[in-house]
């Protein structure tokens, strides 16, 4: 099974101020529930709590890293890295998805991201790494660049070199 990521990034590769995004696309979020759907997904707790309602999203494998001792009902409640990849050692597909100190947590694991680059920079107090920037990443697809209600966006698949097979 190959970990991967999936994020929204501003110009600057921000993702966000506080628990929430300042600028959301309906195409985003469409774009994010058909890659993520049926798959398993590594999420912090705070993050699910910006969930709709909340919860846990259905029709996913849902596990939730966080340093509480908690339950939430339709997940799998982890406290470390180690945890959560071995709760998703038999499914297909596992995508990292937030927030910004999950990816931090699963970045060196990371093999691919699915990044959708919205073309404007609000203000955002935490940021994703710049693949651009890094050597270690190529942007592998680039679909073409669209808008709604007038911001640009467009999807991008990353992948790190050097990958095992």
């Amino acid at each position: 099974m190959k970990l991967e990521a999936v994020v929204a990034v501003y110009e600057d590769w921000g993702i966000g101020d506080g628990r929430t995004q300042p600028v959301t696309l309906k195409a985003d979020r469409a774009h994010f529930r058909a890659l993520t759907q049926g798959a398993a997904v590594i999420v912090g707790r705070k993050t699910m709590e910006d969930f709709p309602g909340g919860k846990p999203l259905q029709g996913r494998h849902n596990i939730v890293v966080t340093g509480q001792n908690t339950e939430i009902p339709g997940a799998e409640v982890v406290h470390s890295a180690e945890e959560a990849l071995a709760c998703v050692k038999a499914d297909e597909k596992c995508l990292v998805i937030g927030g910004a100190s999950i990816y931090e947590l699963f970045f060196p694991e990371i093999e691919g991201v699915y990044v959708t680059k919205i073309g404007c920079c609000p203000a955002s107090k935490r940021f994703f790494p710049n693949l651009d920037e890094d050597p270690a990443w190529q942007c592998v697809e680039a679909g073409p660049c669209e808008e709604e209600e007038g911001i640009p966006y467009r999807f991008l698949t990353y992948r790190r070199h050097n990958v095992k097979e």
